[in-house]
Order: C-alpha cells, then structure tokens, then sequence
C-alpha cells in the first residue's frame, strides 16, 4: 500500500469554481484534467442554457449528463459483444457448411 502511495501525484482540479487537489496516477492525469474540463464545458453550457439556476443545478445538470453518456457507452460495448458473438457463430456455421460440401 505504501509504496502505491508514493506512485501517485498531486494534481489541482477545478470543477465549478471550485479547487480539488487529488492524488492520482501519473499515467491518468491527462484523462481526469481532460475530464474535468468536459464537466466545465456542460456546467458552462447549462448556465447559458438555464439562466437563473444555482451552482448545484448546473453540477448536478452535467452529473446527470455525464452519467447517461457513460450508461449509453457502457451499453454500446455490450451491443458489440453481443454482435461479435454473433459474427463468431455466422462463421462456424459457414466453416462447418463448407467442410461438409468437401
């Protein structure tokens, strides 16, 4: 445990005016800087689109917005493991096929 704590690396995030040091992995800090503007974009977008909310409306807008665009990703992947598996059944049966006519 130790010594994952001295791989990890101080970062300062901001996320709705708001400063956030975390300590990650140096490998991840390009992701999580690219994903904290990607929130700041929507909380920016929200407060265009929906005057006269408050900070925690809009947080909680691009929370929201964030979690269905993971969900809709998460269920992309299985739909193309799903249609891989299919693809993989379509060519054994075309193997098997084509084994039998020889």
């Amino acid at each position: 445990m130790l010594d994952m704590m001295e791989e990890l690396i101080p970062v300062n995030i901001l996320i709705a005016d708001r400063t956030y040091r975390l300590k990650i992995e140096p490998s991840d800090e390009e992701m999580v800087r690219k994903t904290a503007s990607l929130i700041n974009d929507k909380i920016t977008e929200f407060k265009t689109n929906f005057a006269g909310k408050d900070m925690q409306d809009y947080v909680s807008m691009a929370l929201l917005w964030f979690a269905t665009e993971q969900t809709q990703s998460g269920n992309l992947l299985v739909k193309w493991g799903e249609l891989a598996q299919q693809i993989n059944g379509l060519e054994k049966s075309i193997d098997k096929a084509l084994q039998e006519n020889q």
